[in-house]
């Protein structure tokens, strides 16, 4: 891996847009003494040089080495104090901590009933737009300027400020434990997917019984609430409890399109919601409702009121063709989908120093089993060998087993047999160190291991045989997450109705719709 990752400043600059380079260029050349700033000639040099080498920037003489590290420092400030100044950045979060900057820059000046007009103005527009920390260290900066700016209403303002810092004070401490709950449920979610057994189901229950706050949802604001159903999502997702998935996103979506101003001021938020709708809607299967979901997100995405930033464009990118791929699993569109790789592939190389790891693997992963749903099962294996060989991969651990369990598949389909007993001993080795060995996975092993002593006459009678068997798991509580990620049930009634596997998903999606 090159430095170009490791570098913050080289990374920052890489970056910039036209526009954003050229406006950094304005602003520190805005004084005479700036032309030949040692700053903007190191900005210059990093905007040339395709890798970061460190011996590149001194060997260009602008600066000695014991220097560099403060002059990078600089560098690194007057690009955000630029960024900051740029109109597309003045969001309105931006804006009101401006304008509190203002207000206590009056303040230490002695101005104080200018400070206070600005703050009273500007605490308006934070409670109304849900930034309420803010609007918390608005209230706190009045109240110390009230105790020295004396008036007449002193009483009755020193009552209405402790009343607003109750109030802000409460609603903050209630949603800052939501969002613990939330984050703490979403890091379980990561690390080992969903609940395997009746003990990790207990303790995901007794832990969200725990730290989940008493609250009264009439007391609850626009933002309290988006973390109470951001939790809730989480918990239902870990449970594989996909009903009350999509009723908490249901909710979290439509909590945006009752305000839609706040779809505006807070897009990244809008964007996971209707990501986390979509992929309760793929789970529970409701594929016209899931197309709907789907169209209704792009329209708003590509409108022009939508804010734009490398940040949102890179989520957009994730969020839509990641669901664009699962429309095409649901109605078995296999060949349809195809158009999607390319798309894919070059959206990862030009949002790769903004999207994990993780995000890139489940992509690799879906686009894995769109080449085995059409039978292009050597295409299959090249895009799990990209998460099987990853060896940074520190999270989902349930997708790096699924990855093998349909590498097996895919190597038994290609007819590369060769490869099978090497790759059965590995992803058996690898299922038993993350204690992930579940009867899905332990009847598929077994019936790929025993196909070497099986005559081609007896193949079909053992394919039923594992069908028969696997049926009784679609509906367990812990088991069906293995047909989350590879619909094996569907691929089994291929080989026994001797159709192509697309073809049988395609066939129950139109059942579904009747």
């Amino acid at each position: 891996m090159t430095n170009v990752h490791k570098d913050a400043l080289f990374v920052l600059v890489k970056s910039l847009s036209k526009s954003e380079k050229r406006q950094f260029k304005l602003y520190v050349g805005r004084l005479g003494v700036n032309s030949d700033a040692k700053f903007l000639a190191l900005f210059n040099l990093l905007d040339k040089i395709k890798v970061y080498k460190e011996k590149i920037i001194l060997d260009s003489g602008i600066v000695k080495k014991e220097q560099l590290s403060n002059l990078k420092a600089h560098l690194y400030k007057q690009i955000l104090v630029s960024l900051r100044l740029n109109p597309v950045n003045q969001n309105i979060r931006v804006q009101i901590r401006e304008q509190l900057d203002f207000a206590t820059i009056l303040y230490q000046k002695g101005l104080y009933k200018q400070s206070l007009k600005i703050l009273d103005k500007v605490k308006t527009t934070a409670i109304d737009n849900e930034e309420k920390n803010i609007a918390y260290e608005i209230v706190e900066l009045e109240k110390i300027i009230e105790t020295q700016y004396i008036t007449r209403s002193i009483p009755d303002r020193a009552n209405e400020l402790a009343v607003q810092a109750k109030r802000l004070s409460e609603q903050n401490v209630i949603t800052s434990k939501l969002s613990n709950l939330s984050m703490q449920l979403y890091s379980m979610m990561l690390k080992v997917g969903y609940v395997k057994n009746d003990e990790s189901h207990q303790m995901v229950e007794e832990y969200f019984e725990k730290h989940l706050p008493k609250y009264k949802i009439e007391d609850l604001g626009f933002r309290e609430k988006l973390w109470l159903y951001k939790a809730h999502l989480w918990h239902s997702f870990l449970m594989q409890d996909f009903l009350s998935c999509y009723k908490y996103a249901n909710k979290w979506v439509a909590l945006f399109y009752e305000q839609k101003e706040m779809i505006y001021l807070n897009p990244v938020f809008f964007l996971k919601g209707n990501h986390y709708l979509l992929e309760s809607l793929f789970y529970v299967k409701y594929s016209s409702q899931f197309k709907q979901t789907l169209d209704k997100l792009v329209t708003i995405v590509e409108s022009k009121a939508f804010p734009k930033n490398d940040n949102i464009n890179s989520l957009a990118f994730l969020y839509i063709n990641a669901n664009r791929l699962n429309l095409h699993f649901l109605e078995g569109t296999f060949e349809k989908g195809l158009y999607l790789v390319k798309i894919v592939e070059y959206g990862i190389n030009k949002h790769k120093d903004r999207i994990d790891a993780h995000h890139v693997m489940v992509l690799y992963y879906k686009i894995a089993c769109l080449y085995f749903g059409i039978g292009d099962n050597k295409s299959c294996i090249q895009y799990l060998k990209k998460i099987i060989e990853n060896k940074n991969l520190k999270m989902r651990e349930d997708l790096m087993c699924f990855a093998r369990v349909l590498s097996l598949v895919a190597h038994y389909e290609a007819g590369m047999d060769y490869h099978l007993e090497v790759q059965l001993k590995s992803t058996y080795k690898f299922l038993l160190k993350m204690n992930d060995m579940h009867a899905v996975q332990k009847e598929m092993i077994k019936f790929l291991r025993n196909l070497g002593n099986i005559y081609p006459h007896e193949l079909r009678d053992e394919f039923l045989k594992l069908y028969k068997e696997l049926k009784k798991y679609e509906d367990h509580p812990y088991e069906k997450r293995a047909f989350l990620y590879l619909d094996i049930i569907s691929w089994l009634e291929s080989h026994l109705e001797d159709k192509p596997v697309s073809q049988i998903i395609r066939e129950k999606a139109l059942a579904l719709k009747r």
